[in-house]
């Protein structure tokens, strides 16, 4: 019985013609950019209520509108240094006949939390986790805005600008 199957599918395989469902050709698909995009951002923070600055890199798709966007950020402030490496993923929403795209990301960030006092030996520094959930708004030519909300030890609320270079 199990060879008559295995038979029935192989000839059904070989006989097996192609349907023509269109009868013109599609147009190919936009050329890929394979290589990492670099960018920079700065902006403001919340709980703590500091400054920052950072950059991050892009990746090419890992499926469709999906990328990995890691990056670092330092903030000052409030008594405190912030180096935060976040490991995000973005989401992107092209927007129809427009240069913007939305994007919403999410992703885990190691925190180090260096506290400053007036006294030289009474600094402290500590190490924790986050997490991070972001949207943003970018433009095709590199200008972005992006807010993200944190948890655990990341700060509670950042607005940024910045540029990815293309």
């Amino acid at each position: 019985m199990t060879q008559r199957i295995v038979s029935l599918v192989a000839v059904v395989l070989v006989c097996a013609t192609p349907a023509i469902a269109q009868t013109r050709r599609a147009a190919p698909p936009p050329a890929k950019n394979d290589s990492p995009q670099v960018g920079v951002r700065a902006g403001v923070s919340g709980d703590p209520d500091q400054f920052y600055f950072g950059a991050h890199i892009e990746t090419s798709p890992l499926i469709e509108h999906l990328t990995f966007r890691p990056n670092a950020e330092v903030g000052v402030g409030d008594s405190l240094t912030l180096i935060t490496f976040n490991f995000e993923f973005a989401y992107s929403i092209p927007l129809k006949n427009q240069p913007w795209r939305v994007y919403l990301g999410a992703g885990p960030a190691l925190v180090i939390s260096a506290f400053h006092s007036d006294h030289p030996n009474d600094g402290n520094t500590d190490v924790g986790g986050g997490f991070n959930f972001l949207v943003g708004l970018q433009h095709r030519k590199g200008l972005f805005t992006e807010l993200k909300v944190g948890v655990i030890d990341s700060a509670s609320v950042k607005f940024c600008v910045g540029y990815v270079f293309q």
